[in-house]
């Protein structure tokens, strides 16, 4: 403390540095509108007061034989208290605000001009967050995401759905500074984490944090394993899963196995069908849709219980589809509604849902009986009928104006609902006995997640080469995943969003099944037109190549797997950012390359081109596909189909099963 300056240190690193010109709590009251249309939310702060908490004291108390910090910020009726304790190595942060005449709660915590800030969830245009502001909420990532492209602006004019750089499934007010320490707000309340001033991060709640967790490590590395150590981990994955690529293949049992044959027979390794069509299908403007009704469509999928067996005793997994919602008229709406477990209007009728030319019903998570419920059909129809994982979609359409079970705010269990839809699936996979077997993966999530997700992907990509919605943008969103703690994610090889006159070219495919090789899991999709994409199937050269990059996948198994427990036992993702590794300057801003574990460099190819440019860090390397060493430093690297750039350190522990690798799969 001197005079009017208070300077709060933790591990001797500066967290808040307050004074009259920059104070580091202030009160607001605040209204705002709030629009939905299809999952794309709209808000419009109509009026924001704000009031600087200048004058402070500070008194020390022992609570339980701790020592707590009692900070008193304010006069009169505008008083907050902020109690810091050091708890399990790290510092918590408790707030006391005044319970009326203020709805909006504004901290500011120190930074210096020359910090990097990773992670709030899946961010996917931005991987450094330095010099923009994040709105954390819950919602469809957007067509585009970028107001200054022609894909953006076509898709708000037509269909308010184009996004924007901050628009994301899965948002969550956790960061990671290269100070050396993450910040993690207890709290699924609407936030805004400001990241554009050179010496403060502004965080703004519509929600009084429950706790504020400051977690510092020496190492950046070890910072973020700390954050799973605090929020969860994921668990390991089922071992069939590194056997080859998931298809995505709709259209019928016999389309399915008949693509499946194709494949197998030209040497593509194979270790599921993923058929998310198995409901049934509707047909809208947008696109094949599916039938919300989570029971098998005999009609569709005639002898798909026997078929399943069968390509199980073939090493190939069946997959299939579930959301949180259930299709009005049909059986399991009828259920639901009968027993009360579907989220009302403020009128007391059931909440229906727009999800583009039908109407659905939303599962009240709040309800513990709509939580068993939904288990139990999700064991009964999915598990029980023989799929070994399934796409947990949506999970981010909350309406801010149902009325829910328990009573609770839906502005506030808005953020909080694709955790409470990961709970019920990893509660419906345990006690079914099949965490070992079973695969299911979601786009929507929170801090929730890390602990009951096995495994994220990326969402709705365009089927495009754009920075903020294509393909780049999927390596962007997995180091932000990473860095927020969620070391598992994948995305869909060759994108899905296909509107607004996109198509998938086969060179995108070819490069994204690339990339897909040197990432967790390889899973295709034939997107929301799929005769309008080129698919796995496309040609001779398309399939050959899919059987080169998944011989490459299933050779990299016991590699992958170490990976995947160490993320499991330790916290470390499998996708990492390179200055994890190499903690140095130039790799502060790296989105398009990453390190695959401690030995692997992989720099995709992210645009057409038949070479790229890589920034290798200062070590020995060998290219995999060729063998030739290379030092650190730039090099411009061919890369025809088939051999991206990706680089081994010369020292690996692994060396002799990289170098393998160039004989066993003929690379």
């Amino acid at each position: 403390m001197d005079g009017d300056r208070l300077v709060v240190a933790y591990d001797d690193l500066v967290l808040i540095d307050h004074g009259e010109k920059h104070p580091f709590i202030m009160l607001g009251v605040g209204s705002a509108d709030i629009d939905m249309y299809r999952g794309n939310y709209f808000f419009s702060e109509q009026s924001l007061e704000k009031r600087a908490l200048c004058a402070y004291s500070v008194t020390e108390s022992l609570v339980e034989g701790v020592l707590h910090y009692q900070l008193r910020f304010g006069t009169g009726d505008a008083v907050v208290c902020c109690s810091l304790f050091e708890q399990d190595g790290r510092l918590h942060m408790e707030f006391e605000v005044p319970s009326l005449g203020y709805n909006r709660l504004l901290l500011r915590f120190h930074a210096t001009d020359d910090e990097h800030v990773y992670g709030c969830g899946e961010q996917f245009s931005f991987f450094d967050l330095r010099g923009r502001h994040f709105p954390l909420w819950t919602q469809e990532q957007g067509v585009g995401r970028n107001k200054l492209t022609a894909i953006t602006q076509i898709a708000d004019r037509e269909d308010r759905a184009g996004g924007d750089y901050h628009t994301t499934f899965h948002p969550q007010p956790t960061f990671v500074s290269s100070r050396g320490y993450f910040l993690h707000a207890e709290t699924y309340g609407y936030a805004d984490f400001d990241f554009s001033c050179a010496h403060s991060h502004n965080l703004m709640f519509w929600d009084v944090p429950s706790e504020i967790v400051v977690g510092r490590k020496p190492s950046l590395l070890e910072t973020v394993q700390d954050v799973s150590a605090f929020l969860g981990r994921q668990k390991e994955l089922p071992d069939w899963c590194y056997d080859g690529v998931i298809l995505g293949v709709q259209g019928g049992t016999e389309t399915c196995l008949r693509k499946l044959e194709a494949m197998c027979a030209a040497g593509v390794s194979v270790c599921g069908i993923w058929a998310q069509d198995w409901v049934g299908e509707k047909l809208t403007s947008f696109g094949k849709r599916l039938r919300w009704n989570w029971q098998w469509d005999s009609s569709l999928y005639p002898g798909l219980d026997s078929a399943i067996e069968d390509l199980k005793s073939r090493s190939v997994r069946f997959l299939g589809y579930i959301n949180p919602y259930v299709l009005e008229g049909f059986p399991l709406f009828e259920q639901a509604k009968a027993a009360g477990y579907l989220a009302l209007t403020q009128s007391g009728d059931v909440y229906l849902v727009d999800f583009g030319e039908f109407l659905a019903g939303i599962v009240d998570f709040t309800n513990p009986g709509a939580c068993r419920w939904y288990q139990d059909v999700i064991r009964r129809e999915l598990i029980d009928f023989g799929l070994s994982g399934w796409m947990a979609d949506f999970g981010e359409y909350l309406p801010t104006d149902c009325v829910l079970s328990d009573g609770s705010s839906p502005m506030l269990m808005h953020n909080a609902w694709p955790g409470l839809w990961a709970q019920v699936n990893h509660d419906a996979v345990a006690s079914a006995g099949m965490d070992d077997e079973i695969l299911y993966f979601m786009r929507a999530g929170n801090a929730r997640s890390l602990s009951a997700c096995p495994m994220m992907w990326g969402g709705d990509q365009n089927v495009d080469w754009s920075e903020d919605d294509g393909l780049p943008s999927a390596l962007t969103g997995a180091l932000s995943l990473a860095m927020s703690g969620m070391g598992l994610c994948h995305s869909d090889i060759g994108g899905y969003t296909t509107l607004y006159g996109m198509s998938r070219t086969k060179e995108l495919l070819l490069r994204w099944c690339e990339f897909a090789a040197f990432t967790p899991l390889m899973r295709t999709h034939e997107g929301n037109r799929p005769k309008e994409n080129w698919q796995f199937d496309g040609d001779e050269q398309t399939v050959a190549h899919f059987a080169r990059m998944t011989a490459l996948h299933v050779a990299l198994k016991p590699y992958m797997k170490e990976l995947v427990s160490l993320n499991s036992r330790e916290g470390i993702p499998v996708m990492r950012p390179v200055f994890l590794h190499y903690p140095e300057e130039m790799f502060y801003k790296c989105k398009d390359a990453y390190m695959l574990g401690r030995d692997l460099f992989v720099a995709p190819v992210l645009e057409p081109a038949a070479s790229r440019s890589v920034l290798l860090p200062d070590d020995a390397w060998i290219h995999l596909f060729t063998g030739e060493e290379f030092a650190g430093g730039y090099h411009l690297v061919a890369a025809p189909f088939g051999r991206p750039p990706v680089f081994y350190r010369k020292d690996s522990s692994w060396k002799e099963l990289f170098a393998g690798l160039r004989v066993s799969c003929d690379l």
